[in-house]
């Protein structure tokens, strides 16, 4: 077969292909990729491959250890206080449920296709290589950026564990920079380039590490939870310290307590990477539902106890909201402020855990979207001593690193999440789409009408309930939208049959809980910030000119070498008519 010339071998060239573009973009865009090729062709571009050595309880490990951060030391108390009062239990278990039913949608398709790529695999073989790499670049972006946020938040709590201020002993500050950008952390780091050599060095060793400062970790949080109820009281849960603030279990009412959901269901994130370790996991069809639903479970077991125990320990109206627990111990007698240092000391554990299997993620995530040809193969190579992707491993952990050297920890906040919350949306889309849709065989418009009918429908929902004033006319207008919501799920429930069933194990109640999670999903997004959305068109429009300057090109030249193949993720007309 004739060598197709690279699109970069020459500026001659590459100009050539640049004005190819609207036809490459035609051809590549929506091409898909196919379980096969995930699971043996494109892994093959990695060479050696990654070694099997995880079981159920390393990937159980592995999701308390990237969910269980410090954020639910923080999280918890706001919610509290500004939303659900004690019933920030209630909003625990409603967002660990919705954690929950997204696990489902990965499960089905991690078991199906045991790779490292996560999101971006699934997406690939069902929406095609664009939506892939705008989803799996914002993540990746999402990933760097809150690691740094967590590194340098390690920094912070390790000085509460010392009873160290962290700006004038542990951080130094370069005045010539701009506010913000000037507090040089040299701890933060130390701690993601020591992380970044266990990850290049060995899957089951990181395994190892996490599983023991996982166990710390629990171990610093049952003991707050038993300190907790031991020096709280039961009147605490319904009655404020302020008797003109509003009492009771539901202070703020029912509507408090899911916007409390929508704050905590942040302190969820990180079981998605557990699934881009499914590609070294042995017997994938068995411990992979196993590893990644028990370990939402045990974690939403552990926050509801968690949000319990300071419920009991302070009225709602008492609790600091940027540090519920250490505050408590502190404001209160000498004899327990020791029990704050405890607290920092615990939460450093957590955030080591959480980095570690975030770092682990953001890594398996680059190696596969290099396998597909849209960033350089260089990224995609597995060494063959330690069967890890160092490569994009260091990578990342490098520039991870230069990020928390000098930026704020609230700039960085502001600027994560939503492209995670998008994801879980997308990869909810695609296990409908993918159970109803078998290209070639079946007309694709039915499901396509339900998912963007459903989603406008769970749009309009979130954006009464956040800009419309309380009263009956947004009752009768919410209560309208469920109606009308349900009504779609269940007409497509009874008109279009399922195309395909999963082999090993699929989401039950199809398409409900898909259905679901994307409702939610949306309601989440809607109560980010601004900022996050201003962040999420800088970062999708920087990623779209990626594709379309390097990604189109480098992929349709793989094509043509015959390293990728081509499938259309849309049917052209001529064949949805021949169909109907």
């Amino acid at each position: 077969m004739e060598t197709h010339t690279s699109s970069f071998s020459s500026l001659h060239s590459y100009l050539r292909a640049l004005s190819d573009t609207p036809n490459r973009l035609a051809r590549r865009a929506g091409s898909m990729s196919t379980s096969s090729e995930e699971t043996s062709r494109a892994r093959a571009r990695s060479g050696p491959t990654m070694k099997r050595s995880l079981r159920w309880h390393d990937l159980v490990g592995f999701g308390i250890g990237g969910m269980v951060g410090a954020g639910v030391f923080v999280t918890s108390g706001r919610a509290s206080r500004l939303y659900a009062g004690p019933a920030v239990v209630l909003s625990y278990a409603i967002a660990g449920l919705c954690a929950l039913l997204s696990a489902f949608c990965y499960t089905e398709f991690a078991v199906e296709m045991p790779v490292a790529g996560g999101a971006f695999s699934y997406i690939r073989v069902t929406f095609g290589e664009f939506l892939a790499f705008l989803t799996g670049a914002n993540l990746i972006i999402d990933y760097v950026l809150s690691n740094a946020a967590v590194a340098r938040g390690f920094t912070a709590y390790l000085g509460t564990a010392l009873g160290l201020s962290t700006r004038t002993h542990l951080r130094f500050t370069i005045r010539t920079l701009p506010d913000g950008y000037n507090e040089m952390d040299l701890i933060a780091v130390a701690v993601i380039l020591l992380l970044t050599l266990v990850i290049c060095y060995s899957t089951r060793e990181s395994s190892w590490l996490n599983m023991v400062l996982t166990v710390v970790h629990i171990l610093f949080i049952v003991f707050v939870i038993v300190v907790g109820f031991w020096r709280g009281e039961w009147k605490n849960f319904t009655e404020p310290a302020n008797p003109k603030n509003p009492g009771g279990f539901f202070p703020f009412g029912v509507s408090g307590v899911f916007n409390g959901a929508a704050m905590v269901y942040l302190s969820y994130i990180g079981y998605d990477a557990v699934s881009t370790m499914a590609e070294e996991v042995k017997d994938p069809e068995k411990n992979i539902p196993i590893g990644i639903s028990g370990s939402v479970v045990l974690v939403t077991i552990l926050y509801c106890l968690m949000a319990a125990s300071m419920s009991a320990l302070l009225p709602y109206d008492m609790i600091d909201p940027e540090a519920p627990f250490s505050g408590a111990f502190k404001n209160g007698s000498a004899g327990w402020r020791w029990v704050s240092n405890i607290i920092g000391v615990g939460a450093s554990f957590g955030i080591l855990t959480s980095l570690l299997v975030a770092m682990l993620g953001q890594a398996r995530y680059m190696c596969v979207i290099g396998r597909s040809c849209v960033v350089p193969t260089w990224f995609a190579r597995v060494n063959p001593s330690t069967s890890t992707p160092v490569n994009a491993s260091a990578f990342l952990g490098i520039f991870t690193a230069a990020i928390a050297l000098f930026t704020d920890l609230n700039i960085l906040l502001n600027l994560v999440s939503i492209g995670t919350l998008f994801v879980f949306y997308m990869v909810a889309n695609a296990v409908i789409y993918r159970r109803y849709v078998n290209h070639g065989a079946t007309n694709p418009w039915p499901t396509l009408s339900f998912l963007f009918c459903f989603s406008l429908t769970s749009l309009i929902f979130t954006l009464l309930w956040q800009f419309t004033p309380s009263g009956k006319p947004k009752a009768f207008m919410l209560g309208s939208c469920i109606v009308v919501a349900i009504f779609v799920v269940q007409l497509f429930h009874v008109m279009v049959p399922q195309a395909r069933k999963p082999e090993f194990w699929g989401v039950p109640l199809m398409p409900w809980i898909p259905s679901v999670s994307i409702f939610l999903n949306i309601f989440l997004l809607g109560s980010l910030d601004r900022p996050s959305y201003v962040r999420f068109g800088f970062f999708s429009g920087l990623t779209v000119l990626v594709y379309v300057m390097y990604s189109v090109h480098s992929s349709f030249d793989a094509e043509k070498n015959g390293n990728l193949g081509v499938k259309e993720c849309v049917d052209t007309p001529e064949n949805v008519i021949s169909k109907v």
